[in-house]
């Protein structure tokens, strides 16, 4: 078995989806490896693990989300980790969602729209800065690896509705920038320990308001 066939395995028995959204996600892996070269998407040392690294990473956000409908908003989307990855796995199993996918980089979002369009998805893609956008009334928020926690939380109070909910991915350094962001700003906050990197976490938050 290659690394490839082990890691799509491994992603199969962690998130128990149809056979047709793996291939769903074949296609995807395959247009990212295709654009990479030329738009640097992800890191190229990271793509022999893409199914663990970026699409299982990713995935573990939707068990995540308290509700499986709504509109779900990832910003600073780039190479769609981890806001395509789980628009795939909701046209299976939560497919009343709708996605607002935010990106400056305006290569990146012609890659966005572009695998969505091949796997029919439905989301709109935002070729903008986050901080420019009008508030889109978010039920879900989404980032991995964007800016710092008292950016994000200011984004997520932008762009959020109220009661809404912010998964944030953040690394081993999580801690301090909580510690950071409490001088101006009050949150409810889950620490989870993502399923691929035990330094690291997905901030689970809400009730965002500044001090």
């Amino acid at each position: 078995m290659t690394n490839k066939e082990a890691g799509r395995a491994v992603f199969a028995e962690n998130t128990d989806v149809s056979r047709e959204t793996l291939e769903k996600l074949d296609v995807y892996a395959e247009l990212l490896r295709k654009w990479n070269p030329t738009i640097n998407l992800v890191g190229r040392s990271t793509l022999p693990d893409l199914w663990g690294r970026h699409f299982l990473d990713s995935a573990q956000l939707f068990d995540l989300a308290k509700q499986k409908s709504g509109h779900w908003v990832d910003i600073g989307a780039g190479g769609g980790f981890p806001g395509l990855v789980v628009a795939v796995i909701s046209a299976e199993k939560a497919p009343d969602y709708r996605f607002t996918f935010i990106e400056s980089d305006v290569r990146k979002t012609v890659f966005l729209q572009t695998v969505a369009r091949e796997l029919s998805l439905p989301v709109t893609v935002l070729a903008e800065r986050v901080e420019k956008v009008a508030p889109l009334g978010a039920d879900i928020l989404s980032a991995r690896a964007l800016a710092p926690l008292t950016t994000l939380l200011g984004y997520a109070e932008r762009h959020l509705s109220p009661g809404g909910q912010a998964l944030l991915m953040k690394g081993a350094t999580f801690r301090r920038e909580l510690d950071d962001v409490l001088e101006f700003w009050t949150f409810q906050s889950q620490e989870c320990t993502s399923i691929t990197d035990g330094a690291a976490v997905i901030l689970n938050i809400g009730d965002i308001r500044r001090v």
